[in-house]
């Protein structure tokens, strides 16, 4: 149960993502191209997805050798469009991780910058406080670790549908960070998700 929650089989994670890109594209066809976008205002958004993740604590001996799928929500989103291809934004994004057992989650809080290159197709950069703590349900949580320290993210989207305050992008972002763990070493980490973002304007 604990997996099925954070951690996902990698065949699992491909069939979800192959269902949810289908149904957005289904729903993409035949939309009303006459009704465009209002980019303006308070901006949210969230994203569900999934990906690779990979753990290395600066003890071992060769880092980053194994690599995990991981489930990827909710990328929050929340912020102010500056102009019509321009926004502001405070982004919420990271990956759950299984470690000597235990399910944890490796996700950082990150000011960046939105852009759009073309009306449909934006580009995001950020870069803030990353946290890795245990996940939630597991038991005494309190004697678990919470280790923080700093994180990247780049991530690309193509808006499928495009409603007048509402889209709806099919997604992809990297995110790299590092966190101070309590013994003097380092757990540096790469992940790679792809995901569906729910946004309104």
């Amino acid at each position: 149960m604990k997996n099925l929650l954070i951690t996902f089989n990698y065949k699992k994670m491909k069939n979800i993502l192959i269902l949810l890109f289908t149904f957005c594209s289904l729903l993409s066809y035949g939309q009303n191209e006459t009704n465009p976008i209002e980019r303006k205002g308070f901006v949210i958004g969230f994203g569900i997805g999934g990906g690779a993740i990979s753990i290395s604590d600066s003890d071992q001996e060769v880092p980053f050798d194994e690599g995990q799928a991981g489930g990827s929500f909710p990328n929050l989103k929340v912020g102010w469009m500056a102009n019509d291809r321009l926004a502001i934004l405070g982004v919420y994004a990271g990956m759950g991780y299984e470690y000597d057992g235990k399910d944890r989650s490796f996700d950082a809080f990150m000011p960046s910058v939105q852009y759009w290159i073309k009306d449909k197709w934006w580009v995001n950069a950020g870069a803030g406080l990353a946290m890795d703590f245990p996940a939630f349900y597991e038991d005494n949580i309190e004697d678990e670790d919470w280790n923080f320290g700093g994180s990247v993210a780049f991530s690309t989207g193509y808006e499928l549908i495009q409603k007048k305050r509402f889209v709806l992008d099919l997604q992809t972002q990297l995110q790299m960070g590092s966190a101070n763990l309590s013994d003097n070493k380092d757990r540096d980490v790469v992940m790679l998700s792809f995901g569906v973002g729910f946004n309104w304007y």
